[in-house]
């Protein structure tokens, strides 16, 4: 099942299944059609950095942050050579905006500084991409027990904005493994689930989503799984879950 998820609300929008012996990268551009788009901003891994996804989503007037790795190889080459270059250059060779941010958690201390590429026209026409305006760089140093490491990640949009604003949006993708994936798995014991025949996986997929959504816009703060529970103790709280706009 491939999910589209708003990381501001926490809500499931839509969701599609993957045809057997197909693979998601035919299923984004349909899943993509379900929903209004306009004025969103749509974040996906690398396997959405297509540029048939990117057309689709420019077409829906919409923005598009997607992750480039190597499945875009000629692309993700020079991206990385222009980089590395204008690193060594100190960007003074380009249009950049610079942002960055110190997280600390149990004893983790991660350094994370995003820098924004929009002067980049002939990227976009060299490679024909739909939209392209912008390069981000995520250069990230995480120390932990006196030890450190060191990651670049590197993303295109079609949005010109500064760094801060691509930051915020970055981090937020990353949302759906905490405020999604984490809660089927933990609260709906979704990876234990037996259930193998024909369509029902898909059927309690949409159960399970339709389910989290109506807890989180549920009346009071308790945590997902608390709302489960009280749901089934109390009828009147159970009224106003299935109520829940």
């Amino acid at each position: 099942m491939l999910s589209a998820f708003c990381s501001r609300q926490k809500l499931v929008l839509g969701q599609t299944k993957v045809v057997e012996k197909s693979n998601e990268i035919t299923a984004i551009p349909k899943l993509l059609a379900m929903l209004s788009l306009q004025g969103a901003v749509v974040t996906i891994d690398a396997m959405g950095c297509q540029r048939e996804v990117a057309r689709t989503i420019v077409e829906r007037e919409a923005d598009y942050i997607l992750a480039l790795k190597g499945n875009q190889a000629s692309l993700s080459e020079e991206v990385k050579l222009f980089v590395a270059e204008q690193k060594a250059g100190g960007f003074k060779d380009c249009t950049a905006t610079m942002h960055q941010t110190v997280d600390g958690d149990h004893g983790r201390i991660e350094t994370r500084k995003v820098t924004v590429v929009s002067d980049i026209e002939w990227l976009a026409k060299r490679h024909d991409w739909p939209g392209l305006k912008s390069i981000a760089i995520v250069d990230s140093i995480r120390e932990t027990n006196g030890k450190e490491q060191s990651e670049t990640r590197l993303y295109i949009s079609s949005l010109n904005a500064p760094a801060d604003q691509v930051s915020a949006f970055i981090r937020s993708h990353w949302a759906i493994e905490n405020s999604l994936h984490w809660v089927l798995d933990m609260t709906f014991r979704e990876d234990e689930s037996r259930v193998r025949t024909d369509s029902a996986p898909a059927i309690f997929a949409i159960i399970r989503h339709i389910t989290a959504n109506l807890l989180r816009l549920a009346p009071g703060k308790d945590s997902i799984n608390l709302k489960r529970k009280t749901a089934n103790w109390d009828d009147t709280f159970l009224k106003a879950v299935i109520q829940a706009r």
